[in-house]
C-alpha cells in the first residue's frame, strides 16, 4: 500500500491483513504509489516521481534493489503484472493522450496495445492471463473496457452517466470490482466479468476506492475517506459481499491509499 511519508509525499508500506506490523518500503523526498504484488510475491512493482515525471519501478518484496523500469519526459502509471510475472502492463502518456502498453518485467520491449484519441489507463490483467481490464473516456465520460491481452476486441462493460474507473479482478477471474460515482459520490460496486450483475457494495457519505481482491477471493481491501473530516484516506477490508467494514490502518487520517494483496 502507499501511504504518507515523513517527508511529505506517499511512499509504499506493507502491513499484516489486521493492519498491525506497518513497516516502510520506500524512503525518499518525492512521492512513491501505487504498488502492486508480483504474483510470486517476491517483487513490487509501482510509481515514483523521484527523478522527475512518474515513472514504472520495481523493488524486492522486503524493498532493496529499487530499479527504474521506464524513462520518458511523460508519465508512465498504473502498472499491473501478467499472472506469470513475465511482463507488466501499465499506462504511459508517451505519444500523446494516455494510452496502454505492455512491458517485460525488465522494462525491456515496451509496446503499445490501444490506439485511440482518448484517454485509456489503469489497466489490470485477468488471472488467466488472456484478457485486460481498463477505464477509458473514449465515448465520453470514464467506463470499464475490456480486451483481449494483445489489445484486440475492446469490449465497453459498464454504461453509467457519470464515473467508473479502477477495476479489479476477482482471483477466479468470474468478478470486476471498480468504483463508480454512479449514486453520488464514490462507492465499490462488483459485476460479472461480462459487465452484467452490477452491485453496489459500499454505501455510506464517504469516498469508497481503489478495490483490491484477497487471494482466495473472500474480501476486498478499498480505501475510503468515511472516517476523516478532511477527505484523507484510510484503510479498510470487507467482505467479498461489502458484509463486515472493517477499518485496519490506525493512522490519524494521514492519507492511506490503494492497497495491494498478497
Amino acid at each position: 500500500m502507499s501511504g504518507e511519508g515523513a517527508r511529505g509525499g506517499p511512499q509504499i508500506y506493507i502491513c499484516n491483513t489486521d493492519g498491525s506490523n506497518w513497516v516502510r518500503l520506500t524512503d525518499n523526498n518525492y512521492g512513491d504509489w501505487y504498488p502492486k504484488w508480483s504474483p510470486d510475491g517476491k517483487k513490487i512493482v509501482f510509481n515514483s516521481t523521484r527523478d522527475g515525471n512518474a515513472e514504472i519501478y520495481v523493488m524486492n518484496a522486503d524493498g532493496s534493489n529499487q530499479t527504474r523500469l521506464t524513462n520518458n519526459s511523460t508519465d508512465d502509471t498504473f502498472p499491473s503484472w501478467s499472472p506469470d510475472g513475465s511482463k507488466i502492463v501499465f499506462t504511459s502518456a508517451r505519444d500523446g493522450n494516455e494510452q496502454i502498453y505492455i512491458m517485460n518485467a525488465d522494462g525491456s520491449n515496451q509496446t503499445r496495445i490501444t490506439k485511440n484519441d482518448k484517454d485509456d489507463g489503469v489497466p489490470a490483467w485477468s488471472p488467466d492471463g488472456g484478457k485486460i481490464a481498463f477505464q477509458s473516456n473514449r465515448e465520453g465520460n470514464p467506463e470499464i473496457f475490456v480486451m483481449n491481452a494483445d489489445g484486440t476486441n475492446q469490449t465497453r462493460l459498464t454504461f453509467s452517466p457519470k464515473t467508473d474507473i479502477f477495476p479489479a479482478w476477482s482471483p477466479d477471474g468470474k468478478k470486476i470490482a471498480f468504483q463508480s460515482d454512479y449514486d453520488g459520490n464514490f462507492e465499490i460496486y462488483v459485476m460479472n466479468a461480462d459487465g452484467t450483475s452490477q452491485t453496489r457494495i459500499t454505501n455510506n457519505t464517504g469516498e469508497d476506492k481503489f478495490p483490491a481482491w484477497s487471494p482466495d477471493g473472500s474480501k476486498i481491501a478499498f480505501d475510503s475517506t468515511r472516517d476523516c473530516a478532511k477527505g484523507e484516506d484510510e484503510m479498510y477490508i470487507m467482505n467479498a459481499d461489502g458484509s463486515n467494514q472493517i477499518r485496519i490502518s490506525k493512522g490519524d487520517c494521514v492519507d492511506t491509499g490503494v492497497p495491494s494483496w498478497r
